[in-house]
Protein backbone atom coordinates (compact mmCIF):
# COMPACT_ATOMS: atom_id res chain seq x y z
CA UNK A 1 0.00 0.00 0.00
CA UNK A 2 2.84 2.45 0.73
CA UNK A 3 4.13 2.04 -2.84
CA UNK A 4 0.71 2.97 -4.21
CA UNK A 5 0.43 5.86 -1.78
CA UNK A 6 3.77 7.21 -2.94
CA UNK A 7 2.91 6.58 -6.58
CA UNK A 8 -0.42 8.36 -6.29
CA UNK A 9 0.93 11.09 -4.05
CA UNK A 10 -1.34 10.34 -1.11
CA UNK A 11 1.40 9.55 1.40
CA UNK A 12 2.59 12.43 3.58
CA UNK A 13 5.86 14.00 2.50
CA UNK A 14 8.53 12.81 4.97
CA UNK A 15 10.32 16.13 4.55
CA UNK A 16 7.51 17.86 6.42
CA UNK A 17 8.94 16.54 9.69
CA UNK A 18 12.17 18.48 9.14
CA UNK A 19 10.76 21.54 7.36
CA UNK A 20 10.58 23.60 10.62
CA UNK A 21 14.24 22.80 11.20
CA UNK A 22 15.07 23.86 7.63
CA UNK A 23 13.22 27.14 8.10
CA UNK A 24 15.15 27.72 11.32
CA UNK A 25 18.44 27.07 9.49
CA UNK A 26 17.51 29.76 6.98
CA UNK A 27 16.49 32.13 9.76
CA UNK A 28 19.79 31.62 11.58
CA UNK A 29 21.79 32.05 8.37
CA UNK A 30 20.05 35.38 7.78
CA UNK A 31 20.93 36.69 11.25
CA UNK A 32 21.98 40.30 10.60
CA UNK A 33 24.91 39.91 13.01
CA UNK A 34 26.74 37.71 10.49
CA UNK A 35 26.66 40.54 7.99
CA UNK A 36 26.91 43.63 10.20
CA UNK A 37 29.21 42.38 12.96
CA UNK A 38 31.13 39.50 11.39
CA UNK A 39 31.81 41.02 7.98
CA UNK A 40 30.10 38.39 5.82
CA UNK A 41 29.22 39.84 2.43
CA UNK A 42 25.53 40.73 2.28
CA UNK A 43 25.26 39.26 -1.21
CA UNK A 44 23.86 36.15 -2.84
CA UNK A 45 27.22 34.44 -2.40
CA UNK A 46 27.60 35.49 1.23
CA UNK A 47 24.08 34.39 2.10
CA UNK A 48 24.58 31.05 0.37
CA UNK A 49 27.81 30.60 2.31
CA UNK A 50 26.01 31.22 5.60
CA UNK A 51 23.18 28.84 4.69
CA UNK A 52 25.68 26.07 3.97
CA UNK A 53 27.63 26.86 7.16
CA UNK A 54 24.60 26.82 9.47
CA UNK A 55 23.11 23.82 7.65
CA UNK A 56 26.41 21.99 8.11
CA UNK A 57 26.39 22.66 11.86
CA UNK A 58 22.83 21.36 12.13
CA UNK A 59 23.54 18.33 9.93
CA UNK A 60 26.57 17.41 12.03
CA UNK A 61 24.36 17.46 15.13
CA UNK A 62 21.66 15.41 13.41
CA UNK A 63 24.23 12.88 12.17
CA UNK A 64 25.54 12.26 15.68
CA UNK A 65 22.13 11.01 16.78
CA UNK A 66 19.64 8.42 15.69
CA UNK A 67 18.25 10.94 13.20
CA UNK A 68 20.59 10.17 10.31
CA UNK A 69 17.74 9.94 7.80
CA UNK A 70 16.67 13.46 8.77
CA UNK A 71 20.04 14.70 7.57
CA UNK A 72 19.22 13.41 4.09
CA UNK A 73 15.79 15.06 4.30
CA UNK A 74 17.47 18.38 5.18
CA UNK A 75 19.69 17.99 2.12
CA UNK A 76 16.57 17.39 0.01
CA UNK A 77 15.02 20.59 1.33
CA UNK A 78 18.26 22.41 0.52
CA UNK A 79 18.01 21.13 -3.06
CA UNK A 80 14.34 22.08 -3.29
CA UNK A 81 15.04 25.59 -2.02
CA UNK A 82 18.08 26.13 -4.26
CA UNK A 83 16.13 24.82 -7.27
CA UNK A 84 13.42 27.40 -6.58
CA UNK A 85 15.98 30.16 -6.13
CA UNK A 86 17.73 29.33 -9.39
CA UNK A 87 14.44 29.31 -11.27
CA UNK A 88 13.53 32.63 -9.68
CA UNK A 89 16.81 34.04 -11.02
CA UNK A 90 15.71 32.94 -14.49
CA UNK A 91 17.95 29.89 -14.89
CA UNK A 92 16.32 27.58 -17.43
CA UNK A 93 15.45 23.90 -16.93
CA UNK A 94 18.40 22.65 -18.96
CA UNK A 95 20.93 24.31 -16.66
CA UNK A 96 19.17 23.95 -13.28
CA UNK A 97 20.13 20.29 -12.84
CA UNK A 98 23.80 21.02 -13.47
CA UNK A 99 23.78 23.96 -11.08
CA UNK A 100 22.03 21.91 -8.38
CA UNK A 101 24.67 19.21 -8.78
CA UNK A 102 27.38 21.81 -8.33
CA UNK A 103 25.63 23.29 -5.26
CA UNK A 104 25.30 19.84 -3.70
CA UNK A 105 28.99 19.27 -4.31
CA UNK A 106 29.76 22.57 -2.60
CA UNK A 107 27.55 21.63 0.35
CA UNK A 108 29.24 18.23 0.61
CA UNK A 109 32.70 19.76 0.62
CA UNK A 110 31.80 22.33 3.21
CA UNK A 111 30.00 19.78 5.34
CA UNK A 112 33.18 17.69 5.36
CA UNK A 113 35.36 20.64 6.34
CA UNK A 114 33.00 21.88 9.04
CA UNK A 115 32.26 18.34 10.33
CA UNK A 116 35.94 17.67 10.88
CA UNK A 117 36.39 20.87 12.89
CA UNK A 118 33.14 20.59 14.84
CA UNK A 119 33.66 16.94 15.79
CA UNK A 120 37.15 17.82 17.03
CA UNK A 121 35.75 20.88 18.84
CA UNK A 122 38.64 22.74 17.19
CA UNK A 123 37.90 26.45 16.85
CA UNK A 124 41.15 27.16 14.95
CA UNK A 125 40.33 24.48 12.39
CA UNK A 126 36.77 25.79 12.08
CA UNK A 127 38.12 29.31 11.58
CA UNK A 128 40.29 28.05 8.72
CA UNK A 129 37.31 26.28 7.14
CA UNK A 130 35.20 29.42 7.44
CA UNK A 131 37.94 31.57 5.94
CA UNK A 132 38.13 29.23 2.92
CA UNK A 133 34.37 28.90 2.45
CA UNK A 134 32.69 32.20 3.32
CA UNK A 135 32.58 35.33 1.17
CA UNK A 136 33.41 38.39 3.24
CA UNK A 137 32.51 42.00 2.55
CA UNK A 138 34.96 44.11 0.65
CA UNK A 139 37.41 45.67 3.07
CA UNK A 140 36.67 43.21 5.88
CA UNK A 141 39.58 41.71 7.77
CA UNK A 142 39.02 38.14 6.60
CA UNK A 143 40.99 36.57 9.43
CA UNK A 144 39.12 38.45 12.14
CA UNK A 145 35.79 38.01 10.36
CA UNK A 146 36.34 34.28 9.93
CA UNK A 147 37.16 33.98 13.63
CA UNK A 148 33.92 35.75 14.56
CA UNK A 149 31.82 33.55 12.27
CA UNK A 150 33.59 30.40 13.50
CA UNK A 151 32.97 31.37 17.11
CA UNK A 152 29.26 31.84 16.44
CA UNK A 153 29.06 28.51 14.58
CA UNK A 154 30.90 26.71 17.37
CA UNK A 155 28.53 28.18 19.96
CA UNK A 156 25.57 27.03 17.86
CA UNK A 157 27.06 23.55 17.67
CA UNK A 158 27.60 23.44 21.42
CA UNK A 159 24.07 24.71 22.04
CA UNK A 160 22.63 22.01 19.81
CA UNK A 161 24.31 19.26 21.80
CA UNK A 162 22.32 20.29 24.88
CA UNK A 163 19.00 19.47 23.23
CA UNK A 164 17.32 16.13 22.74
CA UNK A 165 16.54 14.83 19.28
CA UNK A 166 12.89 15.81 19.68
CA UNK A 167 13.88 19.33 20.73
CA UNK A 168 16.20 19.66 17.73
CA UNK A 169 13.39 18.60 15.41
CA UNK A 170 11.08 21.13 17.08
CA UNK A 171 13.40 23.89 15.94
CA UNK A 172 11.43 26.80 17.36
CA UNK A 173 11.78 25.40 20.89
CA UNK A 174 15.57 25.34 20.95
CA UNK A 175 16.88 28.71 19.78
Amino acid sequence: MSFLSRLLGTAPDPRETVRPLWHRVIELARDPAYYADCGVADSIGGRFDMITAVLSVVMVRVETSEMRSESALLAELFVEDMDGQLREFGINDVVVGKRIGKLMSVLGGRLGAYRSALNADDLAKLTGAVQRNVTFAEGADEGASAALVAERLMKLSQRLTRFSEAEVMNASAIW
